[in-house]
């Protein structure tokens, strides 16, 4: 029995071998990232911290691809050619918008890019981003008497031409109709908001041009012609007769505060504030901690379709509000709980991956990088002006980054942005809007992102641990 008991174990032991041959090697060992794992994870996204030198890295890509891609010249449509007499205007005149039609010299995308620049200026020491803003603001003010005679030339050579209907892509006439709009005779709060802030930052950092006059054009359509409700809260008639548009948090409330802080006028802080809790009064859903993306007075029964760069544009407004309004304004604990509120639900529905889908509280909708830069903004600037807790705060923001890096490629451009939307009531029109590198919306969120990461990282207040992203206070003990 021993002898056959020998034998089957030597069989055994060889079937064992061969088994063992025909199977592919197991990974090679590597650090456990959680105790008494004896595996590592494999992450889609990398799962550490970033430096600064990699953040900085990428602003600097997005702002190379920028420089070649916003140009500043006066062309004939027809001909492509630069149009240099400037004292008396042109049929076919407009504004290079550049490759694939993208990026124009003015609009509220534009805005946020200004405005990002001047802030990764301000990180980062580098010039270049100064410049950025600085040449394009100089070209603007040194060409505003052309682009008003040639608003009001295109104005006369398209009367009779039907207006824009919302939605729709306008006819070469129409677009002849309100080329150069924006700075002369702005008639929407896209036209207005976050181009006026831009500027207002410009002049306290003393940067560009005296663009006094134009920051007043746009406070003067933001206070007093902009279309409001009866309580005063600035809404559209369209689609619909009384419509609330989550993305006009944007183009106001930076906007009113920051001529607060130029003028000193408590009365456009009182109206952002008003702005910020009237609008999250209608449109912010507390059990999700999210805001819909349109209102209407039109109906009680709201389809709410959380759109996230709609959240995005809320985010923003309500931080960089915070940003200026005086720590003694009346109100300003409301504002700091409606971001807080707003920062815990949108921190609950983070992808696995780190960025944020679509619809924020879909997740069968595609991911989404503009509004995802936008989160990861609110959230580092909300960390490092001590407003919440890194702690609770700090993961999200640090994952969202590394995230969005991935999406900014070798050229510099940001992909995987969702282009202009609209507001509507169905969930197919969200779905499917298109994704685009050359869609403006995700340059200067990412810009902004990126910024306020490198603060992050160089604060003192706290360590961030290795192999779990934790945010640890320096004062707790263990």
């Amino acid at each position: 029995m021993a002898g056959l008991a020998a034998i089957v174990l030597l069989l055994g032991a060889s079937i064992r071998a061969q088994d063992s041959a025909a199977r592919p090697p197991p990974p090679a060992a590597t650090p456990a990232i959680f105790s008494g794992s004896q595996m590592a994870s494999e992450y889609p996204v990398p799962y550490r911290t970033p430096t600064v030198e990699e953040i900085t890295g990428v602003m600097n890509r997005v702002r190379d691809y920028q420089e070649g891609a916003s140009l500043m010249r006066i062309i004939n449509r027809k001909t492509r050619e630069e149009i240099t007499d400037l004292s008396t205007p042109h049929p076919e005149a407009g504004l290079d918008r550049g490759e694939n039609n993208a990026f124009p010299l003015i609009g509220y995308e534009e805005g946020v890019t200004y405005a990002a620049m001047l802030l990764a200026a301000e990180v980062t020491g580098d010039a270049r981003f100064t410049e950025f803003t600085a040449k394009r603001f100089q070209y603007a003010a040194d060409r505003l008497p052309f682009f008003r005679m040639q608003y009001q030339a295109n104005l006369a050579a398209a009367a009779g031409v039907a207006p824009l209907v919302p939605g729709t892509m306008p006819t070469p006439a129409q677009f002849r109709r309100f080329e150069f709009r924006n700075l002369v005779d702005p008639q929407t709060l896209d036209d207005a908001g976050a181009m006026c802030a831009a500027m207002i930052k410009a002049r306290r950092a003393g940067v560009g041009p005296d663009l006094l006059p134009v920051i007043n054009l746009y406070i003067e359509h933001i206070t007093h012609k902009q279309f409001r409700l009866a309580d005063g809260t600035l809404a559209r008639t369209n689609p619909q007769p009384e419509t609330l548009w989550l993305d006009d948090m944007y183009m106001s409330i930076p906007a009113l505060a920051q001529m607060g802080k130029l003028t000193g006028d408590g009365r456009y802080y009182d109206d952002a504030v008003r702005q910020v809790l009237q609008f999250s009064a209608r449109m912010f859903n507390r059990q999700k901690g999210l805001y819909m993306h349109g209102w209407s007075s039109n109906t009680p029964d709201h389809p709410e379709f959380c759109w996230a760069r709609a959240n995005g544009w809320a985010a923003m407004a309500m931080v960089e509000l915070l940003d200026v309004l005086p720590e003694d304004h009346p109100r300003r604990a409301e504002v700091l709980d409606q971001l807080r509120a707003h920062l815990r639900g949108l921190t609950a529905c983070q992808a696995d991956g780190g960025l944020w889908h679509q619809l924020l509280d879909r997740p069968d909708s595609y991911l989404e990088t503009s509004a995802s830069a936008m989160y990861v903004f609110s959230m580092a600037r909300a960390i490092n002006r001590g407003w919440v807790s890194p702690v609770a705060f700090g993961p999200a923001a640090q994952l969202g980054w590394n995230a969005v890096a991935t999406k900014v490629n070798a050229k510099g451009q940001v992909e995987d942005t969702c282009v202009g939307t609209g507001m509507a009531f169905d969930p197919m029109y969200y779905y499917h809007r298109p994704r685009s590198p050359f869609a403006q919306h995700g340059y200067g969120p990412v810009l902004m992102a990126g910024a306020e990461m490198i603060k992050l990282l160089k604060s003192d207040h706290f360590t961030i641990a290795t192999g779990i992203i934790q945010y640890i206070p320096k004062s707790s003990k263990p």
